[in-house]
């Protein structure tokens, strides 16, 4: 019987720290965000320098989902930021995307 309470007490345990951890913090003015970028929060100096795990068709995809078409010319530069030309609003711009998700347009 105490075997089996505390087997229930562990899961239960387990099952509140997972809840625990769904929030993801918000972008500060010093650049400090999370480790990707989610549609609810931005970084002021982005793009941020950083070793880029996206792949060219993860970064086409994630710069055409924030609306840019067109896409092309996909490049990793040195400092880990995707560098491409796309078309936003009908006109042509230069973006970036960093590691974090953060999407720049120039």
């Amino acid at each position: 019987m105490k075997k089996l309470f505390f087997a229930a007490a562990l899961v239960g345990a387990s099952a509140l720290n997972s809840f625990a951890q769904t929030a993801t913090p918000p972008a500060t003015a010093d650049g400090d965000t999370p480790a990707v970028a989610t549609p609810d929060t931005t970084n002021t100096m982005a793009p941020v320098e950083g070793a880029n795990s996206f792949t060219e068709a993860q970064a086409k995809e994630r710069i055409e989902g924030a609306g840019y078409s067109a896409v092309s010319d996909m490049k990793l530069d040195d400092k880990g930021i995707w560098q491409a030309m796309g078309t936003k609003d009908g006109k042509p711009v230069a973006v970036s995307l960093d590691y974090q998700g953060n999407i720049v347009s120039k």
